[in-house]
């Protein structure tokens, strides 16, 4: 790197430089991004830019921004939130870190990684931030390795994994929160000057009350097509906390990482501490180009064969739950042979002998197959459903437990819960404690016990209903505090040794109990359950809130009986993703078994531009009664678009959508399909450009309340 000459400013709390001073430029670049920092003389590191990247990087120089310290200590000149926070071995709470060296590994065409290292020059302790470019898909990746070599153990505090600085007119923050059956509800609102912090101290799973997500929008609110703005979320299955702060100077600060709340952590010599990662896009082109964005980096890096593609299913669970046995379950393998799906879910209430899981009181934890209802096991099972021409799947939920269980009687020392104290239930079971290496063993046997005893098995549908409610580990003792982060790094042990062995094998991350969603278990699961609740009105905004942040081939849309919806307007709704029944087949009428048929038949012919296309949201539920997108494969020849009319009210009336993301120049053939009776599009089978269908817009929308439409547009 050459030494360049910029303005560095000083101001309250040393966060600033103002004098000139020669400096280091470290450019973090993807196609239309660079993240700028700079060494000062006083050989500081400062974030310098975010934003477009510039043509001539000489240019640079020229910015005239503020230069903001990278990554604020605490206990010297800093009055701000920190990003870290460490007390030394001889208990000195303050630390300092300059810059020592960076380096640049390109680890392949389209990827970069920069490390740059900052020290104590008091202290042998070391910060090392990372940042992993994404090229083509203009996404960041950033985390922090933390280090010392002093003579006994330091303790932290705050460990951020990133902190970015922002300086614009006004900030605007969307955040995502619900419970059970309400997930991903949307809130923007504009901060102001202190602290906003999105937190989470549930302990398993980040997505239930709050999700480790956000778009923050600079100087306006972005919509789809306009702002300049970044999306954030956390790899971080836990405790996740985000902290925004506006200065006095109105400068924002965005600390991203575990949340510091009860998990000061002990780090001994030598040993590495290593943060999730922070993932970031940045566009000045909208909500819409940040998910594509998002979308194109989760594919190819976010989850496992996000570039495959994946299984239509039905589940038993709405048709029988616990009350079911070998003989029902081989009736509902004709149903799915009769719907046309590829595999068939057996869900909760198969296991447990002394213990048996009629309910959800007893049995969790004892993963032998009930010999009362299934007297010839999970291979007869597997066996009988590929005789159909099915795959078969099993749903299990390893880290937790029933107290009324053998597992509970044999092993409490394995088990999350207080001395001293009564048991707090969550859902009626406890969390088994995976800090502790003997229960990563555990929770690693029953799945592969699992995929070894029956090899057709081929699907794993992997649940997690519990919070953390006694949150004492027998196992780490003395260092209690450690609990919510060794228990995620336990999962990631546990998963990754899953993935070594059966690295394909698709497996559905799920929590019936609120939602359990985020990049950090994302990356070892093939999809995810957004919600229990299956009901299509509410699942148009659910899905529409994950679709922000994540692939449409991870969201897993099932069609059951919730709601009061037809049958198209369900499985139109449960298309936008990937698409599963849980219905009782052997109900449905011959017109709806032949419409599900038909509309299955589609699905399979159009799911790789649903799956692999990019997203246009067109029309939100959240500004009309109408929801509308459209998703476009690569090369702009094909297209599926979805109208989703939600409860009118008197004088409703809805004008033409343009589209977005075709080729102007093309032709396109727009063709109405999961028809019922006759088609609502009154131009199906007409053919329009590109150009006219972007610039002028078709009426694409129904006009009776909970009803759908859904297009297939073809280039001629």
């Amino acid at each position: 790197m050459k030494q360049i000459f910029l303005f560095l400013f000083c101001a309250l709390g040393s966060q600033y430089m103002v004098h000139a001073q020669t400096s280091k430029l470290i450019p973090i670049e993807t196609k239309r991004t660079v993240l700028l920092y700079s060494v000062g003389a006083d050989q500081k590191l400062y974030q310098s830019y975010l934003g477009v990247r510039l043509l001539q990087p000489a240019e640079y120089t020229s910015l005239g921004t503020k230069n903001f310290e990278a990554y604020l200590t605490a206990g010297t000149s800093n009055l701000f939130e920190p990003a870290i926070r460490a007390v030394h071995a001889d208990n000195n709470p303050s630390l300092d870190l300059q810059y020592v060296s960076d380096e640049q590994t390109k680890l392949d065409d389209n990827t970069t990684l920069t490390s740059i290292k900052l020290k104590d020059p008091q202290y042998p302790f070391e910060v090392v931030l990372n940042f992993k470019a994404n090229y083509k898909e203009d996404v960041i990746e950033e985390w922090t390795e933390i280090k010392h070599n002093e003579k006994k153990a330091v303790k932290l505090y705050n460990y951020a994994s990133s902190m970015l600085h922002f300086d614009a007119k006004e900030y605007w923050l969307s955040q995502f929160h619900g419970n059970w059956a309400k997930e991903m509800r949307m809130q923007e609102s504009k901060l102001t000057s202190g602290i906003k912090i999105i937190d989470s101290k549930l302990g398993t799973r980040a997505d239930m009350y709050q999700t480790p997500v956000f778009f923050l929008s600079l100087n306006t609110p972005s919509d789809e097509t306009n702002g300049e703005m970044i999306a954030g979320a956390l790899e971080w299955s836990g405790n996740f906390q985000f902290t925004f702060e506006v200065d006095e100077q109105n400068s924002l600060r965005v600390i991203s990482g575990i949340n510091p709340y009860a998990s000061d952590y002990v780090l001994q010599p030598g040993k590495v501490f290593t943060t999730p990662s922070f993932i970031f896009t940045y566009t000045n082109l909208g909500k819409g180009e940040a998910s594509r964005n998002l979308h194109n980096w989760a594919r190819k890096n976010g989850i496992v064969d996000g570039d495959k593609s994946r299984y239509t299913l039905l589940n038993n669970w709405e048709t029988t739950g616990f009350n079911f046995d070998e003989s029902k379950l081989n009736g509902l393998f004709d149903d799915a042979q009769k719907l046309g799906v590829d595999l068939f879910l057996l869900d909760d209430g198969w296991f447990g002998n002394k213990y048996p899981r009629a309910n959800d009181r007893a049995g969790l934890g004892d993963w032998q197959e009930t010999t009362s209802k299934l007297p010839n096991g999970i291979s007869a099972l597997t066996k009988s459903a590929e005789q159909k021409g099915l795959k078969f799947g099993i749903w299990l939920e390893p880290e937790m437990v029933n107290p009324k269980s053998e597992l509970y009687e044999k092993h409490p020392e394995w088990i999350l819960k207080l001395p001293n104290r009564p048991e707090k239930y969550y859902r009626n079971q406890l969390v088994l404690d995976l800090s502790n290496p003997q229960v990563q063993d555990f929770v690693y046997g029953i799945v592969d016990h699992m995929l070894t005893a029956h090899p057709s098995v081929a699907f794993i549908k992997w649940d997690c209903n519990s919070v953390i409610y006694n949150a004492y580990s027998p196992y780490l003792k003395d260092n209690q505090s450690q609990l919510y982060v060794d228990y995620v790094n336990g999962l990631y042990k546990v998963m990754a040794r899953v993935r070594e062995k059966y690295p394909h094998l698709p497996i559905m991350l799920c929590s019936g109990g609120g939602g359990r969603v985020d990049y950090g278990a994302m990356k070892y699961f093939t999809e995810f359950w957004p919600s229990d609740n299956t009901d299509a009105l509410e699942r148009v905004y659910i899905q529409w809130g994950y679709s922000y942040f994540y692939p449409s081939i991870a969201m897993c849309n099932h069609i059951t009986s919730w709601g009061t919806q037809s049958l198209k307007f369900r499985t139109d709704v449960a298309m936008m993703g990937k698409m599963g029944y849980d219905i009782q087949v052997n109900k449905m009428t011959d017109s709806e078994l032949k419409f599900s048929q038909e509309a299955i038949a589609n699905y399979k012919r159009l799911s790789d531009v649903i799956w692999h296309g990019e997203l246009y949201r067109l029309i939100s539920p959240y500004d009309e009664n109408r929801s509308v997108l459209m998703y476009v494969n690569e090369n702009k020849s094909k297209a599926v678009l979805f109208s989703y009319t939600l409860n009118l009210r008197y004088g409703d009336t809805f004008k033409n959508v343009r589209l977005q993301g075709l080729d102007p120049q093309k032709k396109y053939q727009i063709k109405e399909i999961n028809v019922v009776a006759k088609p609502v599009f009154k131009s199906t089978g007409k053919s329009y450009s590109g150009d006219y269908l972007m610039k002028i817009g078709l009426n694409v929308s129904s006009v009776q309340s909970l009803s759908s439409v859904v297009l297939e547009i073809t280039e001629e």
